[in-house]
Order: C-alpha cells, then structure tokens, then sequence
C-alpha cells in the first residue's frame, strides 16, 4: 500500500520504518525543516540543544526499529547509559542520587529517613506487579470494550484508581521521599496526584532497563531513525505541511492535502501529528460522529512547558546529567498548574546539562543546556507575550542563587519557547506539551484509539493515544499500527 505519515516524532518515525518494513511505501510529510517533532533539535552559536525528549528507557524499543529492518542500532547511533540517571534536589540542600544501584537507592533512603528502608522494600515488591501487567500492555491496542474488560480484574486488584502519589503514599511517610518516587507522571504530562498509580512502574522500568543517553544528543537518535527509514526505501518530505485529510463518499482517507495545493493519494493515513488537532483541522467534522468538536474540547489535556535553552562559558560540574529541582511546594503548585491554571511565582524544574556526557555538544570549556518548567496550557488566562521575559528571568535568578553561581554573567547563547510554541509551531492543541492528559479515565480504551474510530484506515501514533506521551511510549504506539495495518493487509 501507498501510505501516508503525517509528522516525523518518535512515534511517526517508528510507524514508518515498521510499515516499510513490511513491504508498504511510505512517505513520511513534516512540517518543518528538520525531522523529530518534539525531538527538533536547535543549533546557535556552536551550541546544540536538544528540542524535547532527553531520557531514553526501554532501549530495546529502539534496538527492535533496526533489528526488523535488518540492521543494528550500533551502525547507526551509540546509546550509553548513564549514572546518576538523575539528582533529586530539595530547597533544603537534600538530593537523592538516584540509579539503578539498589545498594545506593538503599543509603539515599537512609540519609533522608533511616525507617523507611523496608518500606521501599516493600514498595519495590508490589511495584514489580504493576510493572508486569502495565508494560504488558503497552503495545496492545485497546480498541473494543472487551479488550478493556479483560483487564479490568487486574486493574482493579492493583488499585489502578489510585493516583501515583497515593500510592507512594501507601509506603513512605516521609515527604521528600513521596516525592522521589512519585514525580515520574510528570515526565510524561501527567499530575502525580491524579495519573493512575499504573504509571509508577516508569520508576520499575528504569530499574530494570536503565536510563540511556544517544551520543550527539537526542537529535542523533531522530538522525539514526531517520536515515535508516530512507535507507530501507521510505521517503521523507520537508517543509511540507498538510491541510486536509482527504476523506472520501466511503468515509475512508484516500490521502493528503497539502497548504501548497497538491495532494498525494494514500490507500491509507498515520497521523503523528497532536490527535486533537488532527480532528478539529484536518478532519471536515462531518466525517466525524465519534470525535466531534465537542467531544475533543471536553477531553482533559496536559499541561504545557516553559523551556529555556542556554550555553554557558564555564562548566558547573556540581550539575549531573539530569537534575529534578524540587521547589518549596508540590502539591499546591501542581495544583496551580493542572487544576487552577495559574502561573506561580514558585517552580519545580528539570535541568539538563548533556555535555556531562557528550561535550562535543558545546564549544570547549562550555556546557549546553535547557531548563524546563511546568505551566498551564493556554485553557489559562496568561499572556505570554507579556509573561514570558518575566518567567524567565525569575527561572535563571533561582538557579542562580540556589545552584549555579554567577550564572547569567556566563551565558552566551539562548532562546526560549512557551506553551504558544507548542500551540503555533507544534500543532498542539492548547499548547499541551504531552497532548491528551494520562488519567484513569483517559487511559487504554478510554484514550484516542490507535486506529480511528470514524476513519478505518485512519490511524494514530504519538502522545495523544495509546499507551501515551514519553520515549517508550509513542515507539510503542508506532508498533501498535505497524501490527495493525499489517494485520489488514
């Protein structure tokens, strides 16, 4: 077949390499210059900044992409692991050096509360079961009330309805350390005290698999992926963005319209692109009973990013690869972020330095960056266009006084992108960074399905469906469709 990909994410990359695997001809259509989607990678001043996603689990995802079309990931890009996978910091001067060195875990537990050590081992213990039925399924598609009904005994005898933090909260009395193992839903779009305590197994996932890093940054891996989509006869078209799903008097996509004014026919569609804006500006809504407008807008979404990436002329080694900067509230920020959509004056944020790992990232001497803040999506009433200078400087003046001395007379090269970014150049629905927000009762079959339920041989892959946001993920979503268009075949 002749099919379509709309978008060149993780998840389209991994839909189009397994269906040119298979024997289909695929062309991938992205919007912009560069493959990746959130993946973008952005270079200035001989720095070069990783656009989004950072950390690497469950690195046979990406082994599996190479392997089925007769290749090795070793050919193409070089995955290191990497210790610590991150420093948990408090206000206080605390951090939790966290790894997979149970030895380790064991005596970070110690230093911040001694009697809780058998409480973690219990909560490993339990974890290990969420784990086995989670990840089971996270390369199922769920697209009948059955295949939702079979699990549903499982879920319920886990306690699914249980938000992360609660379940933390089952075995740790201490603060810090319900915090240390339940922020996880964070790095997916999800709040921790309404995420579904299925997702704690992200912290049994790393355990078990690791935190990796791509060398030459995350853009190396979109590279590799890229390459090898093209080397196996796939086709990739830059700069080139689609207007319309062509639907026609069958109610079956029969290919793309483009904003030049061409079209491309396709026997069938995989949409990369947020499933939100898919619906409500590719799709006429009278092809749509299922996912009406209505229906899209009612749906909960996750919030969206503040990020600001900058180069320094110094290094600051006391920074590990990856740092989780817990700010003085948790639960109230989240709540001002998810629920309230106000944007505080206080801030949780997550710091990468990958030249801790690759300095060929930077100029010598250097270090490269971004910091990374959680804030509402555009469902608040904020004004970036006043806000957004504000922000910032308040992000760099903390990290500044509480951990990078000196910091801004040591940048030398910086832009920054907010939740309009993600809406006006990302396509994202609200400006959500994660698309549809990974709660109970927007998970498995209750998410956007993996093939549209108004278009047959219109499919999804990427943060908006199932299994949800994050590296393994959308890879996972992308297998999802491969099966499933193969299957139809």
């Amino acid at each position: 077949m002749k099919i379509i990909v709309i978008g060149s994410g993780f998840g389209g990359l991994a839909a189009a390499i397994r269906l040119q695997a298979q024997g289909h001809q695929v062309t991938i259509l992205e919007k912009r210059d560069k493959t990746g989607g959130r993946a973008y990678v952005y270079e200035q001043d001989g720095f070069v900044f990783d656009g989004g996603p950072t950390i690497i689990t469950a690195p046979w995802l990406i082994d599996e992409l190479f392997e089925i079309a007769g290749k090795k990931t070793s050919d193409y890009v070089e995955l290191v692991k990497i210790d610590p996978f991150y420093n948990i910091r408090w206000e206080d001067g605390s951090i939790f050096n966290y790894n997979d060195d149970k030895e380790n875990l064991l005596e970070q537990i110690r230093k911040i509360a001694p009697d809780e050590i058998e409480n973690y081992k219990r909560f490993a213990k339990d974890l290990g079961e969420i784990y086995r039925v989670g990840f089971d399924l996270i390369d199922k598609p769920f697209h009948t009330v059955g295949s939702m009904l079979k699990v549903v005994p499982q879920m319920v005898k886990l306690r699914s309805d249980k938000s992360v933090y609660k379940f933390a909260s089952k075995y740790f009395k201490n603060e810090k350390l319900r915090e240390a193992f339940s922020f996880h839903p964070l790095l997916i779009g999800g709040n921790p005290f309404t995420s579904t305590s299925i997702y704690a197994m992200i912290h049994e996932l790393e355990q078990k698999f690791g935190v990796w890093f791509a060398m030459g940054g995350t853009g190396a891996l979109v590279r590799a992926l890229s390459d090898l989509f093209q080397d196996i006869g796939g086709e990739i078209c830059l700069e080139t963005e689609v207007s319309e799903i062509s639907i026609d008097e069958k109610r079956k996509a029969n290919g793309a319209k483009l904003k030049s004014g061409e079209f491309i026919e396709a026997d069938a569609v995989v949409s990369n692109a947020d499933v939100a804006f898919t619906y409500l500006n590719l799709i006429p809504e009278k092809f749509r009973r299922k996912y009406t407008d209505k229906k899209v807008k009612r749906m909960t979404y996750s919030m969206s990013l503040f990020v600001i990436y900058f180069g320094t002329n110094r290094k600051y080694e006391n920074m590990a690869h990856h740092e989780i900067i817990m700010g003085k509230r948790y639960r109230g920020l989240l709540n001002d972020i998810f629920v309230n959509k106000t944007l505080s004056e206080d801030f949780s944020l997550y710091l990468h330095r990958p030249t801790a790992t690759d300095e060929s990232l930077a100029p010598d001497g250097c270090d490269s960056w971004y910091v990374l803040s959680p804030v509402p999506h555009l469902g608040a009433t904020i004004d970036w266009k006043t806000q957004a200078k504000p922000y910032r400087n308040s992000i760099i003046n903390y990290l500044e006084k509480n951990y990078m001395p000196e910091l801004s007379k040591h940048i030398v090269s910086e832009h920054y992108i907010d939740p309009l970014h993600f809406e006006g150049t990302l396509n994202s629905y609200l400006g959500s960074a994660f698309s549809v927000e990974p709660t109970l009762f927007q998970s498995a079959y209750l998410r956007p399905h993996n093939r549209s339920e108004d278009i047959p041989n219109l499919y999804f892959v990427g943060a908006g469906t199932h299994p949800g946001a994050g590296m393994p993920g959308v890879i996972s979503s992308g297998k999802i469709v491969g099966n499933l268009i193969g299957r139809n075949v």
